[in-house]
């Protein structure tokens, strides 16, 4: 029978406290009224203000246009996560499917060409991807807000390295049962790439959830705000003797924590097969 060890149990504990304890603070202090938050720091008790809090950032209607609402927002931010997840894992697994199987002269040279875009970050390329999307006339889209950052290799590279390992004889019989590239891609490769696209789906999910930099330049427009937007928005104003609305930003950064957390529990098991599994 193994030994307990204490003192590793202990830098767990101590490990998961340290990560834990400011989403309970946040969640705590999004019960308790802006005032007291201003006077008091932030609190690890629940107060009396959380459904009032609440139903306040999803349902009430503010901005400079007065039509902006929690609800909106977060609503933004499942289109974005999600056209970016999606979007990423088709174009992703179609580019390494034709690296993988087409074998057309210079392949590894044009992948290795794809890969290297992972050195130039959104940061470096934003202004001309700003240009590009303003001159097609997509700004404050949703087309603006997703299509630009789906220009990477992350997916790619994952893909390409999981259709290696699939056994050529899984082709050569699709071949033999009359199966074209297109039949063989549907029915064979994207079945066994389920646990894969898992993977990929959560960790591009949440890169697009979080972004905070390219809807900022891309949306002038207040129904195209995210809620990343609406958090900061809330913590400038500070007019006078006006106080931010600190309880009702912890109400939205809890909020824009919980779709992240469920896609991770939902496919957590499928994202770590994913990531380790090289059986076919």
């Amino acid at each position: 029978m193994q030994k307990i060890k204490p003192l590793d149990h202990l830098i767990l504990i101590l490990g998961a406290l340290f990560l834990c304890v400011p989403v309970v603070m946040a969640l705590m202090s999004s019960t308790h009224a802006a005032i007291d938050i201003h006077s008091n720091g932030l609190y690890i008790t629940p107060g009396s203000h959380g459904a009032e809090t609440y139903t306040k950032v999803l349902t009430s209607r503010g901005g400079f246009t007065g039509d902006v609402t929690g609800l909106l927002m977060l609503t933004n931010s499942m289109i974005m996560g999600l056209g970016f997840a999606v979007g990423k894992i088709v174009l992703s697994m179609m580019a390494a499917y034709a690296l993988v199987y087409f074998r057309f002269r210079f392949a590894t040279l044009i992948f290795w060409a794809i890969f290297a875009t992972l050195l130039l970050p959104l940061e470096v390329r934003i202004m001309p991807s700003y240009q590009v999307m303003s001159e097609l006339h997509l700004l404050n889209t949703y087309t603006g807000l997703i299509v630009p950052l789906l220009a990477s290799a992350t997916g790619t590279f994952f893909f390409r390295q999981f259709f290696r390992s699939v056994p050529d004889e899984l082709l050569e019989a699709a071949r033999i049962d009359g199966a074209g590239p297109v039949k063989f891609f549907i029915d064979v490769l994207v079945p066994l790439s389920k646990t894969m696209m898992s993977a990929i789906f959560i960790i591009m999910f949440i890169y697009g959830w979080n972004q905070y930099l390219w809807p900022l330049l891309m949306t002038t427009d207040e129904s195209f705000f995210t809620l990343m937007r609406g958090i900061k928005s809330i913590l400038q104003v500070w007019v006078g003797s006006q106080i931010p609305d600190y309880n009702e930003a912890f109400a939205l950064a809890v909020l824009a924590m919980v779709p992240p957390v469920a896609v991770v529990v939902i496919f957590q098991r499928m994202f770590i097969k994913g990531l380790t599994e090289s059986d076919k």
